[in-house]
Order: C-alpha cells, then sequence, then structure tokens
C-alpha cells in the first residue's frame, strides 16, 4: 500500500470550501518558499515542493477537484489503497465495485474492474524545469532555452519494442488487456480484484524479438534543447505550460507536457507587486520646497515629470501605464514613486552658513546660536545683580 498522504486542502493550507483565488495564492507562496531554487540541497523542502505541487494539480482543475471532494485519493489516484482490502475492482455478493467506479469515470478508471485496460494509450509523464529571468524578460516576455533529458519514441521500431519485420504476440493470459481477474471467497462473500498480468507484465502483449535499439522499450531518452517561449506579464512562481515536451507516451499514447516554474530576479531600483512597479526617488530639500523637473527610470527607460514646489518626503505619484503588462491580457499596470528628501551628511563652513541664514529667514535659530544666546543672557543679568 502506497505512504498515507496529506489532505491536498491541508498541503495547501486551506479550507474544502476555498475559492479558486484562494487556491492560487496559497499555491504560489509555498511554491515559492520551497522552491528547490530557494532551498538548494534541502531534501525535505524539495518533498515539500513536490507535495505542494500535486495538491495544487489535482485542486485547480475543476474535474479532478470534484473527483478528489467526492471520492478522496481513490477519485484521482487509481493505485491508491490498491492491494489488501484495497479499492482495486473488488466484488461483494456478486456486485463488481469497479463497474461502479467505471460508471462514475466514463468505462474504466485505470486498474478498476472490468471495463478499463491496462494496454491501453497512456500518456507520458510531465517533467519539469525552472528559469530564472530579468525582471525586465518577465516584464516584456521573451524566449529561453533549456537542456533536458527525455524519453523518445524509439526511431527504430517506432515504439513498438519489436525488432523491425517482427511483431509481437498479444498474450494469451489477459488476452491483451494487462489485467487478470483474481477471485477469493472470504466467510462466504465473493472478491474479485484486478491484478497485473504476470507473464506480459501488465503490457497485454509479449515481444519475442527486441528491438536492439531500444531493447524492447519502445523508447529512448536523449538529450535535447526546447525554446520556451515567456509570456508578457508573467510573474514569480508562476509556471508555463509546453504540451507534448514531456517524456513519450505508451502504447501510442500522446506525450506529457513540460512544466517550466518561473524565478524573476531582485531589481536593483524596482519592486512588483502584480502589475504595480513602485520606485522610491530621492530629492533634495531644495527641489521639494522649489519643484524640481525629475527624470524618473521607469521599465521603458527614463521619463520626465515636474515636482511641484512644497512636496512633502514620503509623497507618491503615479505614472499611468508604466507597470507591468496584463498577463495574458490587455493593457498595463501603473509605476508609483514615492519620494523622499536627502539630509546632507556633512557640510562645509560655506554650507552651513547659508542654512544659519536659511533658518533665520524663517524665524528658526540653529542651536549652537540658541545656547549662546541663553549665554549672553545669564552673565547679562549676573552683571546687573551686582
Amino acid at each position: 500500500m502506497p505512504d498515507q498522504k496529506r489532505d491536498f486542502y491541508e498541503v495547501l493550507g486551506v479550507s474544502k470550501g476555498a475559492t479558486d483565488e484562494e487556491i492560487k495564492k496559497a499555491y504560489r507562496k509555498l511554491a515559492k518558499k520551497y522552491h528547490p531554487d530557494m532551498n538548494p540541497g534541502d531534501k525535505s523542502a524539495e518533498e515539500k515542493f513536490k507535495e505542494v505541487n500535486e495538491a495544487y494539480g489535482i485542486l485547480s482543475d475543476p474535474e479532478k477537484k470534484s473527483r478528489y471532494d467526492q471520492f478522496g485519493f481513490a477519485g484521482v489516484d487509481p493505485s491508491y489503497g490498491a492491494g489488501a482490502g484495497g479499492y482495486g475492482g473488488f466484488d461483494m455478493g456478486g456486485v463488481d465495485l469497479g463497474d461502479i467506479f467505471g460508471s462514475f469515470f466514463g468505462g474504466g478508471f485505470g486498474g478498476f474492474g472490468g471495463g478499463g485496460s491496462r494496454n491501453g494509450p497512456q500518456k507520458g509523464e510531465s517533467l519539469r524545469a525552472s528559469l530564472n529571468l530579468t525582471f525586465e524578460e518577465a516584464a516584456f516576455g521573451c524566449e529561453k532555452e533549456i537542456s533536458l533529458t527525455r524519453t523518445e519514441s524509439c526511431d527504430e521500431c517506432h515504439g513498438s519494442g519489436c525488432a523491425p519485420g517482427t511483431n509481437p504476440e498479444t498474450c494469451p493470459d489477459c488476452r491483451g488487456t494487462g489485467t487478470v481477474r483474481v477471485q477469493q471467497r472470504m466467510g462466504g462473500m465473493a472478491f474479485s480484484s484486478s491484478a497485473p498480468c504476470t507473464r506480459c507484465r501488465g503490457t497485454g502483449r509479449i515481444v519475442h524479438t527486441p528491438c536492439k535499439a531500444c531493447g524492447g522499450a519502445g523508447s529512448v531518452r536523449k538529450q535535447r534543447r526546447v525554446t520556451v517561449t515567456i509570456p508578457a506579464g508573467i510573474d514569480d512562481g508562476q509556471a508555463v505550460s509546453l504540451a507534448g515536451q514531456g517524456n513519450a507516451g505508451k502504447n501510442g499514447g500522446p506525450a506529457g507536457d513540460l512544466i517550466v516554474g518561473v524565478r524573476i530576479k531582485p531589481h536593483a531600483l524596482f519592486q512588483r507587486e502584480g502589475t504595480t512597479v513602485l520606485y522610491e526617488q530621492p530629492i533634495s530639500f531644495y527641489q521639494a520646497a522649489m519643484g524640481a523637473e525629475l527624470e524618473i527610470p521607469t521599465i521603458d527607460g527614463k521619463v520626465k515629470y515636474t515636482l511641484p514646489a512644497g512636496t512633502q518626503t514620503g509623497t507618491t505619484f503615479r505614472l499611468r501605464g508604466k507597470g507591468i503588462p496584463a498577463l495574458r491580457g490587455r493593457g498595463r499596470g501603473d509605476q508609483y514613486v514615492t519620494v523622499t528628501i536627502r539630509v546632507p551628511t556633512s557640510l562645509n563652513a560655506e554650507q552651513k552658513s547659508a542654512l544659519r541664514a536659511f533658518a533665520a529667514a524663517m524665524g528658526e535659530a540653529p542651536a549652537e546660536e540658541q545656547g549662546e544666546d541663553i549665554l549672553k543672557s545669564f552673565f547679562g543679568k549676573q552683571k546687573k545683580k551686582k
């Protein structure tokens, strides 16, 4: 029996009634937390990352989520619980529960009961990869090449596993289904379950003359370079799916997919919140008081902005349409610029004198002059007393 899995809702930390948006938000947070790039060499984080992705893969798919909500793990993984007392097509009092599951899922569910054939077309396994992008590459989209190793249909035998000029034999024990029915009786009750055929090892056929190129497997491992088109506006932790770029399918089934996760490198100037870009612009006291013509950096290049006189530190203004393009949508977000006043850390004598004159004009006496006035007042009073 497989290892006990955690409930998918528990894995993502959401309730069973969570909305699609809540599920997506929880996934993005956990995927970012446990991503292998953020936890190099941490096997525990790697396992949690896989667990989170598996949970999201089920709960983000309406059909799979519905099966899971009704039947638990058995609804999405036919192998779960199979074996002694498992779910695999058993018969109680002449009723084959495999047929019941088959009616739910459209004529056969993996190895449940009589409907399914293990020798039918099977989609290949999906592969996963990751890409590091710059802030601008994620904002405007780009094309990247990644290197991967995957299984592909053997060119020599075209996936049959047989040497050229030969054909496989249909297994006489399972008649090509890949499964056989095993019956047991316990306490007057008849149990019937499906099990992989031992003669053909569940393939439904027997290869007498294996292909030399693939050793009868029907597939070979190859190194490939795949071009990935990154859409404009993709965010950190999201992924791009390339259909048919995964491992080869079995028995004529389609190839799996390639799932490419995205990590965005931090930018020296900008921060991102969805389609919004945040930027902090330092200004001098003079610019804040008198106003100024500023050149503000954006992801499109520098733009001019007229800063009004009397601007206070912490003031935020908006540059419309200078944010991130909407992912697979229309329009762009905005850039928000927060101004902060730079305070000089060192002044020469001339600059200090100018500041004192300014303070005096504003009716403010510098601290040292206030101290001198206090001393003069004190000694003046002492002289009067004498």
